[in-house]
């Protein structure tokens, strides 16, 4: 019987720059979560890409299933203030 020798599984997202939505990077493996920032930023961020990194371990994502699509993303037609559509644009705002 072969024992498991791998180190826990962690999700790297990171940031771009200030501001930027976090990106999923990819997966390594660490003991804990210094270790994980550790080695997230040595094998994502070795030139200096990112300003920013969250570690997960992979074991906390939670996911929906495809069984759930009809009651998580049920057509929100009836309910106008979900959709921005209506709202008017100031004259020189950016960034909205």
């Amino acid at each position: 019987m072969s024992t498991d020798t791998q180190l826990d599984s962690w999700e790297v997202f990171m940031q771009a720059r200030t501001g930027a939505n976090f990106i999923h990077q990819g997966s390594i493996h660490a003991s804990d979560k210094k270790m994980a920032l550790q080695n997230a930023r040595d094998t994502y961020s070795r030139r200096g890409e990112g300003t920013s990194i969250w570690v997960v371990p992979t074991s906390e994502i939670v996911a929906s299933s495809p069984e759930d699509v009809d009651m998580l993303f049920d057509p929100s037609n009836d309910k106008i203030y979900r959709m921005p559509t209506f709202y008017t644009m100031p004259e020189g705002a950016k960034n909205i």
